[in-house]
């Protein structure tokens, strides 16, 4: 699901990007839902563990 909200919020692999209201609608929840679902996988992300995973595909 946190994969799903950040495709869909920051248009990857999307035509565009999408509101919270738009996500969350999709989702069956509140804005502030996806925005705390959105943050949370954010976080994930910059941890410094995924952080170099990232990197190295990046660099690839």
């Amino acid at each position: 699901r946190e994969e799903r909200v950040l495709r869909m919020r920051f248009g990857i692999g999307m035509n565009t990007d999408h509101t919270l209201e738009e996500v969350g609608q999709q989702f069956s929840v509140t804005r502030e839902r996806i925005r705390q679902i959105e943050a949370k996988a954010l976080r994930k992300l910059k941890h410094p563990s995924r952080s170099r995973k990232l990197r190295s595909f990046l660099d690839n």
